[in-house]
């Protein structure tokens, strides 16, 4: 089967969103299936606003429909509520084509942060934007409740999964005074980056990432080492040099970041939220606490070992199986194998 993903969010960016959408697509390929992506990176783009490092597609609907008809999908997902998420979507809707989608950021609390727009507006568009979709994936069970809480429809499950052989246990100093607390993520004020960088903890307090708010926290905390944007092998290592992995958002729908630090054998310690709750429940690899100071300091003396064995349960083959299963349920339920037909129908008839 071939999916075809719409997603705002693409690189140079560093976010769990790409980082998911690209683990998922090359599980995928190992099962079968073929994901092709629909980005930004075949229009022009402009920065957002507030958010220079981000930049906002600019997409045209014929563009936008020769691309689909040239991708010839079995499927269509759409993975953000953006620009190319809402030509996309305008596509399916036009068409009568089914389509799923996912809910990966909470823009309402994001916006708030910035401009004075009540959350509740943002939640109705929405509510609007996935009220078409066949599916609506959440990362975890306590977002699905969420989400059909606040009255969204067909809302389903796709987990997370992480990348165990990079990121590991490996011998890694930074040369920092120790403990390492470490926090790793986009630099921006609804990461909640004060909270952690606040606290009178002993050792060192590393960031890596970058973001809007990246320079005024920097002057801000002098004591705090900013390492910037890290990938790959180089971001691996600055995992399991840490001693604790400290993530204070409370805004984050999963935390692919703190299954990365788990891999890499490292606790974590976390504010009792969505995302940590999830992730780590019960489990002894990490301290969730209203105090996060309480919970540094008691992430020190968890298992490393068993934060590894914990990580592992969780692999990217079994998410790209749960994804591909969601979007096949809707294609061959309730006779939707014949629309599935209809779909390369209708894109043939394009292609003509």
């Amino acid at each position: 089967m071939r999916i075809l993903v719409a997603t705002d969010a693409w690189h140079p960016q560093v976010n769990g969103v790409v980082r998911t959408l690209m683990m998922t697509a090359e599980a995928a390929k190992a099962l079968g299936d073929e994901v092709v992506f629909l980005t930004p990176a075949s229009f022009r783009t402009v920065a957002m606003p507030s958010y220079p490092d981000l930049r906002l597609a600019i997409p045209s609907s014929a563009k936008i429909e020769r691309m689909i008809v040239e991708a010839n999908p079995d499927s269509i997902h759409i993975a953000t509520e953006g620009p190319i998420g809402i030509w996309v979507r305008r596509y399916c809707r036009k068409r009568g084509l089914p389509f799923t989608t996912s809910f990966h950021t909470r823009f309402p609390e994001y916006i708030s942060a910035r401009a004075p727009i009540p959350e509740s507006w943002i939640w109705a568009l929405l509510r609007h934007f996935h009220g078409a979709s066949s599916a609506v994936m959440a990362a975890t069970q306590a977002l699905a409740e969420e989400l059909r809480g606040k009255g969204f429809r067909n809302v389903v499950l796709w987990p997370r999964g992480v990348d165990a052989n990079l990121f590991r246990p490996r011998p890694a100093d930074l040369g920092l005074p120790r403990p390492v607390f470490l926090s790793v993520g986009r630099v921006a004020v609804e990461k909640n980056l004060e909270a952690f960088l606040s606290l009178d903890l002993p050792g060192t307090k590393v960031v890596v990432g970058d973001g809007p708010a990246r320079e005024g926290l920097q002057q801000q905390y002098p004591d705090a080492v900013f390492l910037g944007s890290q990938h790959g092998e180089a971001l691996a290592g600055t995992y399991a040099a840490a001693d604790v992995f400290v993530f204070p958002s409370k805004t984050d729908t999963f935390g692919l970041v703190l299954l990365e630090a788990l891999a890499s054998g490292v606790p974590v310690a976390a504010l009792p939220v969505t995302g940590p709750k999830d992730v780590i429940g019960n489990a002894p690899v990490g301290v969730l606490s209203d105090d996060l100071h309480a919970a540094c300091l008691g992430a020190l003396k968890m298992s490393r070992e068993e934060c590894r064995e914990f990580a592992l349960r969780h692999s990217w083959e079994s998410s790209a199986r749960i994804f591909i299963d969601n979007v096949n349920r809707v294609l061959i339920s309730d006779h939707r194998t014949k629309r599935r037909r209809s779909i390369r129908a209708v894109l043939q008839r394009f292609a003509r």
